[in-house]
């Protein structure tokens, strides 16, 4: 009996290790991004799904809270790092991630990707963009901010949460978008919107939790987060200001690692971001708008969407050039008594 218990075992170990050895030879993607990526609603699972179909290969997603802690932590691991793919920077940060020398050429044709003024870069993948909007509670805010002047001069009792930029890359673009606006006058643009600053978070879901829980009538986010609300939970009770200045552009990109343990792959990847899909996540995933051709028409709410009437973005050199000057600024200005 002991025999045959054993015999058993052997045949089913040689049934067994065939199909071990070819899971073993399975390559693994690893992509590091940002959390609200990863998340159950976010586009991730669905775009693990997607690619792991064709790549044959596994994806294993590592998120951090937002893009500029994504580039701390890349610079923090340097070289050493185990990422393949990063997927969650902006044009914002690109010239400094470049500076790190921790990014490679692409090698992907991006003709397929179309964003308002246009993008081009030989290093990093846009997939998604938006333009930062104050998103406010129409059951709270009857008469809302219809430019950043009117936000900045506007009733200080009515708060807003923004993002902190030295974490958070929707934290970057307001203080960009204020700098755009205010050139030199931006610290005391800062100063007399600090008066309606409720908080301050690390990341963008902090911030947009507090708003949805009631806890402050206004918060920085995207024209299109009032998408999400009438698709998901058949509402239009957010919305966004409509500012008469313009509003800021993000404008997401992927990249690739220079020492990225599976190359090849990680360009694989890079090229599918631009297809359908890692496109059809998007809109209805992370809220944003696609960068190229989906499989599927967007939803009736993008149609009732905010359009911007100009869009400001800087250049990445200057941006990279300012970057901690601007944030030192918005330091001073937001520890003013």
């Amino acid at each position: 009996m002991r025999r045959r218990l054993f015999l058993n075992s052997i045949v089913a170990a040689s049934l067994f290790l065939p199909g071990l050895a070819v899971a073993q030879d399975k390559q693994e993607l690893t992509v590091y991004t940002y959390e609200s990526f990863v998340s159950e609603w976010g586009p991730g699972p669905k775009v693990k799904e997607a690619f792991e179909k064709v790549c044959g290969c596994t994806v294993n997603f590592i998120g951090v809270a937002d893009g500029v802690a994504l580039l701390n932590r890349l610079k923090l691991e340097g070289a050493g790092s185990r990422a393949d793919v990063v997927v969650g920077l902006d044009t914002n940060l690109i010239a400094e991630a470049k500076q790190t020398g921790l990014f490679d050429v692409s090698g992907i044709d991006t003709s397929a990707a179309k964003v308002p003024g246009g993008y081009e870069d030989d290093v990093f993948v846009p997939y998604d963009y938006g333009h930062f909007a104050v998103i406010y509670d129409t059951q709270t805010v009857k008469n809302p901010p219809m430019s950043l002047k009117e936000l900045v001069d506007g009733d200080p009792s009515q708060k807003i949460a923004i993002q902190d930029p030295r974490t958070s890359t929707p934290g970057l673009g307001l203080l960009l978008w204020v700098k755009s606006v205010y050139g030199d006058k931006a610290p005391e643009a800062w100063a007399k919107l600090r008066k309606r600053i409720l908080t301050v978070t690390p990341g963008w879901s902090e911030s947009y939790g507090l708003f949805t829980k009631g806890e402050v009538p206004m918060v920085l986010s995207y024209t299109t987060s009032p998408a999400y609300h009438m698709v998901a939970e058949k509402t239009d009770r957010y919305q966004a200001a409509s500012f008469s200045e313009g509003h800021y552009i993000q404008i997401e990109v992927a990249g690739l690692l220079k020492n990225a343990p599976h190359k090849q792959l990680a360009k694989q990847f890079l090229a599918f971001t631009l297809t359908s899909g890692f496109q059809d996540a998007i809109p209805e995933n992370n809220w944003m708008m696609p960068v190229a051709a989906t499989s599927k028409p967007l939803p009736e709410a993008f149609s009732k969407l905010v359009v911007p009437a100009k869009t400001f973005l800087m250049d990445p050199e200057e941006v990279a050039k300012n970057r901690k000057a601007w944030i030192d600024e918005w330091l001073v200005a937001m520890s003013m008594n």
